[in-house]
């Protein structure tokens, strides 16, 4: 009985794999994820949740997100400037820039400021 489960189980994946391979179209090759746009999203949920839970105070919600929109410039002109990508050297200062604003926040969120 295993081995009936077993043979199952290996020609639905071998199936798979081929009907995969089958229906895949050529397309431009594969890139990284947008990192930096995703850390941006992760860091403003973050910010999102320390208001909700009260953690983070009006002053120091509107700093993070001022520190927050003018990484976001930078970025922007960045790319601008080098035919809309960004060199390694600018993706290492953005991923620094960034986890300076996330040190910020997880210190502002976890002080003794909190809402009224």
């Amino acid at each position: 009985m295993k081995t009936f489960y077993y043979t199952v189980a290996l020609a639905a994946i071998a199936t798979s794999g081929l009907f995969a391979q089958e229906t895949a179209k050529p397309t431009a090759p594969v890139t990284k994820p947008a990192v930096i746009h995703k850390r941006k999203e992760v860091q403003q949920k973050r910010i999102a949740n320390g208001v909700e839970n009260g953690s983070l105070t009006a002053k120091e919600t509107a700093k993070l997100e001022a520190r927050e929109v003018h990484n976001n410039q930078v970025i922007a002109a960045e790319r601008a400037a080098n035919g809309g990508t960004l060199t390694q050297a600018q993706k290492r200062q953005a991923a620094r820039r960034q986890n300076s604003i996330s040190k910020d926040i997880a210190k502002q969120k976890h002080d003794a400021q909190t809402q009224k």
